[in-house]
């Protein structure tokens, strides 16, 4: 334990859903249960304020913008963002210091009606944010009708309640952490939805220059799910897509390897482009591990774009 623990209360800055409130209350525990004193401090996002579709706000850190602002500000200590928000161009002051464990990443059909993926009827209409997720549905089923939907998990469930879409799709992660499994009509298989760049992983940030929080937040970092993002990130990055694109990624750690695979789509899901590499971890140091993990998701990227990858996602971006 360190000596200022006792001394010095640490400003978590986090969004006001209810989703973003529980992955922040759950790493005030876990610092908390360590000795630390820790307030949360609410911050609104143009991704909290502005309606309409997302890629419509903005192509970049439309859930994080303000708050990095508060950090570089020192309004706030830290911040806890869901992985995937986070955009993977690095900000000059801040840096992504830790990851805890990694919840569920795969993506799910909720429906009141429809009982799995494969029994989604001819034409039905499904609600999502996603442009992702949207490409990859139309992929497998060009006859749906995918409309955006915004808001957060409740508010999208009451809308699916509503009837105004037969089902909707949202993240295992999200309705896990906030008590709604029930909901989980089908978790779809990730031959059909690779998910998203980070998905179901936190990212704990702060100023580069605060050695103190550092050294405390590196208490919750999870070093096979670091390593696994960090491929994962690493993708993107080199694909030069952004969170909104119809980029989607899975890295996991089997067998002492690293294997990741990628997938980029039209905004359509017309057309595909897939990749898939892994790399050896035995007998490496964590920062040689996370060294293999950047080549290995650039290798990633790079196979993408001999196939294409950059046509369709600038495509996807003039037709959002």
């Amino acid at each position: 334990m360190m000596n200022e623990a006792s001394d010095r209360k640490l400003r978590l800055g986090t969004r006001a859903s209810a989703l973003a409130l529980w992955q922040s209350n759950w790493v005030a525990s876990q610092l908390r249960d360590l000795g630390f004193e820790v307030e949360l401090v609410e911050i609104s996002t143009q991704g909290d304020v502005r309606s309409g579709p997302i890629g419509a706000i903005g192509s970049q850190g439309v859930f994080t913008k303000e708050i990095q602002r508060a950090l570089l500000e020192d309004d706030v200590d830290f911040a806890v963002h869901s992985l995937k928000d986070l955009p993977t161009e690095d900000i000059p002051g801040l840096c992504l210091t830790s990851v805890p464990p990694r919840e569920r990443v795969g993506d799910v059909l909720v429906s009141n009606t429809i009982h799995s993926f494969d029994e989604i009827p001819q034409g039905a209409l499904i609600g999502t944010g996603s442009m992702r997720r949207k490409a990859q549905l139309l992929n497998q089923r060009p006859d749906l009708r995918v409309e955006d939907i915004r808001g957060n998990v409740d508010t999208r469930l009451q809308k699916l309640d509503g009837g105004n879409y037969e089902a909707i799709i949202l993240a295992e992660s999200g309705l896990k952490r906030l008590g709604l499994v029930e909901r989980i009509t089908h978790v779809i298989d990730r031959s059909v939805m690779i998910p998203a760049v980070g998905q179901g992983a936190l990212g704990i940030e702060c100023r580069e220059d605060d050695a103190y929080v550092r050294q405390v937040l590196a208490n919750l970092n999870d070093t096979e799910t670091f390593v696994t993002v960090t491929a994962e990130r690493a993708m993107l990055r080199s694909l030069r897509a952004g969170c909104l694109a119809p980029v989607g990624a899975f890295g996991q750690i089997s067998e002492g390897k690293l294997q990741l695979q990628g997938v980029v789509l039209s905004g359509t899901g017309d057309q595909r482009v897939d990749a898939k590499a892994e790399v050896a971890l035995a007998e490496l140091s964590e920062l040689e591990q996370a060294d293999a993990a950047n080549t290995l998701g650039q290798t990633i990227a790079e196979d993408l774009i001999s196939q294409g990858a950059t046509e369709l996602i600038s495509e996807a971006r003039d037709n959002a």
